[in-house]
C-alpha cells in the first residue's frame, strides 16, 4: 500500500480548518441562537447533551440527577436547569441507554455522588449558572468546590473532557463506570483497567427496564478506551460507596477508578474518550480514527462547523430573536435525537447479542450508518417531514437501520437500544414512515423489503414479540376495531383480543395502513391496496352517532357505558376521546362530514380558545402528562396535527391563527417554559414541529399520501430558504418569501408560487424540492377565499 505523506495530510486538515473558520466569521453563526438548556426543567436523560455533534453516539453532558435512579424507564432524570449542584459528566444518552460518567476532583476522595440536598456528603460540586455556558457542540462549567473548569465537546465516537485544575498534589479524575445513569435500568457487570499512565479501559452492562420488559434476556452494553493528555502518579479503586484500595483495576457493579494527579494552578488535563457498543477494541479503533492527532480545540472547531453546516440546510430572517432562539435550539434537538450505532469500521450490535457488521464501500467504509432510535410514535408530524426536506441522507440510514432489524428478527421494532426491542407506547408505526419515505423521493434502500416489512407490521399478529408492539393488530384486521380491554396495567403485553388503549390504538393503525395502503398502490400490489384501504377506515367504527366522538367499544361489540370524553387513559394511550377524536389526519374530510363542516370548526375552534388559557396543554403543572386530561394537549403526540385541521375544514385563517398562536405561547425560552411546562420533548420532536410551524410549511397526512402535499400556515420568518440534498431531490433551494408580516399580521393575504397566483393552501412536496420560491403577503385580517 502507498504511504501517505504526512506533510500533504496536515496540510489538507489545515486548510479545512481555515475553511471552516472563514465561512464562520463571514456568515451568521446560527449554533449562537442554540440555548440546550431551553425546557431543560423536568426532561428526559436524552434531553440535555450539549456536547456532541449531529446524531453522533458520544453526547455528553453534566448530570445533576442521573444517578438517582429511573424505575419505570422514562423518568425525567439527567440535567435541570433549577439544580445547583453537579455530580459528574456523562458520555452515553439515549433512549434507554446512559452511562460512564467522569467527574474532576480536588482534595479528599468521596465514595457516592452525595445529593442535591446535600452535596457535600458525595463527590458532586456546586455550580452558579453564570459559570455556566452551553452550545450545539460545546459545555463548559466551573465546579465551585473545587475550583475547577470543566470544557465538552465531541466527534461522532469520540468524548472530549477538558479539565483546568487549580494548584493542588490532590487533584484526580474519577471514573464513575459502574453505576446506573439515566435511563440505563441497573447495571449487571462493569471493568475498568488500567492500561499504563495514560490509557484507561473498560465497559459496563445494563439492563434497561424497556429492555427487560420486551427482550428479558437482552443487555444493553457500553465500551470505551481514553487517553489522558498527562500521566498519573496513581489510582484509587472502589466500588461506590465502599473501601477504598490502590488497585489498577476493578469489575462489578459500582466500580469506580481515580487517577492522581499533582496539577499547578490552571494547568489543563485533556481525556480523550473513544466510546462503542460493540467492544474495547473497537473503541479504541474509534479513538485513532477520530482523536488521535487531534485536539480539544481542534474538536470543538469541527464540532461547530458541523452543527453550522446542518442548522444551515433552513435559514430565515426576520423575526424576533426570540423566535430564532426557538427555531434553531428546536432544529438543533430534532438533529440531536437517535444517535450512531455503529462504530468507524461497520461494526454494531445485533439484536441476539452477538457483533454485526454494515456492508463497506471500495473505500472501507460503511455504506450507510446505523441509528438507535426511539418509537416514531407522532414522528410523521414533525422529524419525518423535516428530515425529508432538509436531510434525507439521514432519513435513508434510519429507514435502512430498520430494515436491518427486520431482517435480524423478522420483525420491525417499535423503538430499539443497540438493537435491542424498547417499545416505548406499545404501537408501531415504523412502516408508516417507510413508506412516507418512499413518497418522498428516498428510494435508495431496498424498498421491496421495505414494503414487505411494512405490510407485515399492519396484518400480521402471530407471534409477535411485544417489543414490535400492536399487539392487538389481529383484533384491527379482524373485527374492524381494537376493543378496550380495561386494567390497572396500561403496559400488558397480551392482548391479542384487545388492549386497555384499544380505542387510541385502532385510530392509530387505522393511519397507518392508509400509508401502507399507498405503498402497496405505488408497487401494484392491488390485493393489499384494497385490503389496507377498507382497514384505513375501521376508526368508522369506533364513532358514535350519539356524541358524535370516538368511543371505546367493548370485546362484545357495545360501546363502554358511563363514557366520560375527558376521561384520559380509558381506552386512550396518553390521551382522551375529545382529543383522539381528531386523530383521523388521512381521512380529516370524512371526519368532518359526520359532524358538518359548521360545527366541526366551532368545536375545534372552541378548543383552542379554551386551551390557550391552559397553555394549550397542562398548564403550569411541571409533569409530561398533565395535558392528557385536556381538550388539547400540545405536549404529547396524538394532538400534533389538529391546529392544521382547518386547512381541510373550509377556515385555513383558523389554522395561520392557532399554529402561530402555539408557536408563540407554547414555547417559551428558559429552563421552565421552553417545550410547554415539563412537557416531553421526546428526541426532538416538538423542537421539529415548531421549525415546521416556522417556515409555514406542514402535512397534516405526514407525507402518506402517494403525492404527498404540504398544507400552508403562517411564516413567522420573513425569508425561509431551504437547501436541497440534490442526490434526493431536484432543486437546490426552496426559498418562502413572507412580505408584510408581523406579529399581528398572521393571516396569509395572497400566495405565489413560481410567479403563478393561486388560492390553495396547498403545495405538492414534489414543487417544493425540486426548487422555487414561495411568495406570501400577510395582513391582519383573514382571506376568507383560500381553500385546501
Amino acid at each position: 500500500m502507498k504511504n501517505t505523506n504526512p506533510f500533504l495530510l496536515l496540510l489538507a486538515y489545515c486548510v479545512l480548518l481555515t475553511s471552516c473558520n472563514h465561512k464562520i466569521e463571514n456568515q451568521e453563526k446560527l449554533s449562537d441562537f442554540v440555548n440546550p438548556n431551553i425546557g431543560s426543567v423536568h426532561s428526559r436523560w436524552f434531553f440535555y447533551t450539549p456536547a456532541a455533534v449531529p446524531f453522533g453516539m458520544a453526547k455528553l453532558g453534566p448530570s445533576t440527577n442521573g444517578s438517582y435512579g429511573n424505575e419505570s424507564g422514562w423518568e425525567a432524570v439527567g440535567y435541570e436547569d433549577g439544580h445547583e449542584s453537579i455530580e459528574g459528566f456523562a458520555c452515553f444518552h439515549e433512549f434507554q441507554i446512559g452511562g460512564i460518567m467522569l467527574m474532576p476532583i480536588v482534595g479528599e476522595l468521596k465514595t457516592t455522588p452525595g445529593t442535591l440536598e446535600d452535596p457535600q456528603s458525595g463527590y458532586r460540586s456546586n455550580f452558579k449558572k453564570e459559570n455556566e455556558y452551553a452550545t450545539s457542540g460545546f459545555y463548559s462549567v466551573l465546579l465551585d468546590r473545587y475550583h475547577t473548569k470543566v470544557e465538552l465537546t465531541a466527534s461522532d465516537r469520540v468524548g472530549y473532557h477538558r479539565y483546568t485544575f487549580p494548584a493542588s498534589e490532590q487533584s484526580q479524575i474519577l471514573f464513575d463506570v459502574g453505576s446506573r445513569l439515566g435511563e440505563s435500568g441497573a447495571v449487571e457487570d462493569a471493568y475498568i483497567k488500567v492500561i499504563d499512565d495514560s490509557t484507561i479501559e473498560g465497559y459496563v452492562v445494563t439492563k434497561p427496564e424497556y429492555v427487560k420488559k420486551f427482550q428479558a434476556d437482552a443487555t444493553v452494553n457500553m465500551y470505551f478506551y481514553a487517553k489522558l493528555s498527562k500521566p498519573f502518579s496513581g489510582t484509587k479503586t472502589f466500588h461506590r460507596g465502599g473501601t477504598i484500595a490502590n488497585n489498577k483495576e476493578i469489575k462489578g457493579a459500582g466500580a469506580c477508578l481515580a487517577l492522581e494527579y499533582t496539577t499547578t494552578a490552571d494547568e489543563q488535563i485533556t481525556v480523550k474518550m473513544g466510546q462503542s457498543y460493540t467492544s474495547i477494541e473497537n473503541a479504541k479503533l474509534n479513538y485513532q480514527k477520530e482523536a488521535e492527532n487531534k485536539s480539544f480545540d481542534n474538536a470543538q472547531e469541527n464540532a461547530s462547523c458541523r452543527w453550522n453546516d446542518m442548522l444551515s440546510r433552513v435559514t430565515v430572517q426576520g423575526g424576533r430573536t426570540e423566535d430564532k432562539t426557538k427555531f434553531y435550539t428546536g432544529l438543533y434537538h430534532a438533529l440531536l435525537g437517535r444517535g450512531l450505532a455503529n462504530d468507524v469500521n461497520g461494526a454494531y450490535p445485533k439484536s441476539d447479542g452477538t457483533i454485526g457488521h454494515l456492508p463497506l464501500d471500495s473505500k472501507q467504509q460503511p455504506t450507510f450508518s446505523y441509528y438507535n432510535t426511539d418509537a416514531i410514535w407522532g414522528g410523521f408530524w414533525n422529524l419525518t417531514q423535516l428530515w425529508s426536506l432538509a436531510y434525507p441522507e439521514y432519513y435513508s440510514d434510519w429507514v435502512k437501520s430498520q430494515l436491518l432489524f427486520y431482517k435480524e428478527t423478522g420483525w420491525l421494532g417499535d423503538g430499539i437500544a443497540n438493537t435491542k426491542y424498547v417499545s416505548g407506547v406499545g404501537t408501531n408505526f415504523t412502516g408508516l414512515a417507510i413508506a412516507a419515505a418512499y413518497n418522498t423521493g428516498i428510494r435508495d434502500f431496498d424498498y421491496q423489503l421495505g414494503y414487505e416489512a411494512a405490510l407485515k407490521n399492519e396484518v400480521d399478529g402471530r407471534n409477535r414479540p411485544a417489543g414490535s408492539g400492536k399487539l392487538d393488530v389481529s383484533a384491527f384486521v379482524n373485527r374492524g376495531y381494537c376493543p378496550y380491554v380495561p386494567s390497572d396495567d396500561y403496559f400488558i403485553t397480551k392482548q391479542e383480543e384487545g388492549s386497555v388503549f384499544g380505542a387510541s390504538h385502532t385510530m392509530e393503525y387505522s393511519f397507518s395502513s392508509y400509508a401502507v395502503a399507498q405503498f402497496a398502490k405505488h408497487l401494484n400490489k392491488e390485493g393489499d391496496y384494497q385490503l389496507l384501504s377498507k382497514m384505513a377506515s375501521n376508526w368508522e367504527n369506533l364513532f358514535d352517532l350519539e356524541t358524535e366522538l370516538i368511543r371505546p367499544r367493548m370485546l362484545d361489540g357495545s360501546f363502554l357505558e358511563n363514557f366520560n370524553p375527558m376521561a384520559a387513559w380509558a381506552g386512550f394511550q396518553e390521551g382522551n376521546s375529545i382529543q383522539y377524536t381528531f386523530y383521523v389526519p388521512h381521512e380529516p374530510n370524512k371526519l368532518i362530514n359526520k359532524v358538518g363542516q359548521e360545527v366541526f370548526n366551532e368545536r375545534l375552534d372552541s378548543i383552542f380558545i379554551q386551551s390557550q388559557q391552559n397553555t394549550f396543554g397542562g398548564g403550569k403543572t411541571v409533569d409530561a402528562f398533565a395535558g392528557v386530561h385536556a381538550l388539547y394537549n400540545h405536549g404529547n403526540q396524538p394532538n400534533l396535527h389538529i391546529s392544521w385541521m382547518f386547512n381541510f375544514s373550509g377556515k385555513p385563517y383558523l389554522t395561520q391563527k392557532w399554529v402561530r398562536t402555539i408557536s408563540n405561547e407554547f414555547y417559551g425560552t428558559d429552563g421552565l417554559h421552553g417545550y410547554g411546562y415539563g412537557q416531553d420533548e421526546d428526541q426532538g420532536q416538538l423542537g421539529a414541529w415548531y421549525v415546521m410551524a416556522g417556515i409555514g410549511l406542514f402535512d397534516v397526512k405526514g407525507l402518506t399520501q402517494i403525492n404527498p402535499e404540504f398544507q400552508i400556515g403562517s411564516p413567522v420568518f420573513d425569508r425561509i430558504e431551504i437547501k436541497l440534498n440534490q442526490k434526493y431531490h431536484k432543486g437546490k433551494k426552496f426559498v418562502i418569501e413572507v412580505e408584510n408580516n408581523s406579529p399581528t399580521n398572521m393571516y396569509v393575504q395572497s400566495i405565489i408560487k413560481n410567479g403563478t397566483a393561486q388560492q390553495s393552501v396547498s403545495v405538492p412536496f414534489k414543487d417544493v424540492v425540486d426548487g422555487g420560491v414561495l411568495k406570501l403577503v400577510m395582513g391582519n385580517q383573514p382571506n376568507m377565499a383560500l381553500k385546501q
